[in-house]
């Protein structure tokens, strides 16, 4: 298998998480949390992918402060989506363990905004993907 399909798998990965946390908004009580953490996952996905992209190994890690930085290099104004992986990325542990962290409708739809718009960044740069993209 070659970069650009394993990439691929990486988006679809990334969309099913992104889908995931879309279709958890039906259930009540509010799943916030996994949400919140499938939204986080949604994100890592993406950026891993892009990594796969340049030949990179992804490195296993949930940090996508890490993985940001290690895809700058290869992305034209990455700028526009630090802010939102900076958001999403205290999803990536905390939320999976109780008492952890306390999440609130709010921060639900944040999260659920900001992984929206790191794969609508991301995805154009991906091979041969129709842009279809339709979280709502």
């Amino acid at each position: 298998m070659d970069e650009q399909e394993y990439s691929l798998e990486w988006l679809a990965f990334a969309e099913m998480d992104l889908g995931s946390a879309v279709h958890l908004l039906t259930y009540h009580p509010l799943p916030q949390e996994i949400i919140c953490f499938h939204c986080q996952q949604s994100a890592e996905k993406c950026l891993k992918g892009i990594l796969v992209l340049q030949k990179i190994t992804p490195p296993k890690i949930h940090n996508l402060e890490e993985l940001y930085i290690l895809c700058e290099p290869f992305v034209p104004n990455i700028y526009n989506i630090k802010i939102k992986c900076n958001i999403l990325n205290k999803y990536s542990v905390m939320p999976r363990y109780p008492r952890e962290m306390m999440i609130t409708e709010a921060d639900v739809q944040e999260a659920l905004t900001c992984a929206k718009d790191v794969l609508e960044f991301l995805k154009p740069l991906f091979p041969a993907v129709e842009n279809n993209l339709n979280w709502d």
